[in-house]
């Protein structure tokens, strides 16, 4: 039997801090986002905040795997 266990957490200024740490790496949005396997569009929507729903924690880790930073982004467990 699964059991599926959703958390939404709020991280405010995350796009920002994104932005700041792609700025820093000196690459394009489409190397980054290439290497994120997502698109160059989302990779701006998630800097400038504008997802509908939740990013996705694969997502952020993704992003945080191509920048090589951490974003601090911890879940109480």
């Amino acid at each position: 039997m699964k059991v599926r266990r959703y958390v939404d957490i709020k991280v405010e200024g995350l796009g920002a801090k994104i932005r700041q740490a792609r700025k820093a790496d000196g690459r394009s949005v489409e190397v980054l986002a290439g290497e994120a396997q997502i698109s160059r569009a989302y990779w701006h929507d998630i800097e400038a905040e504008r997802i509908r729903d939740t990013l996705p924690e694969d997502t952020l880790r993704k992003i945080e795997r191509v920048l090589n930073v951490d974003l601090e982004v911890k879940f109480d467990d």
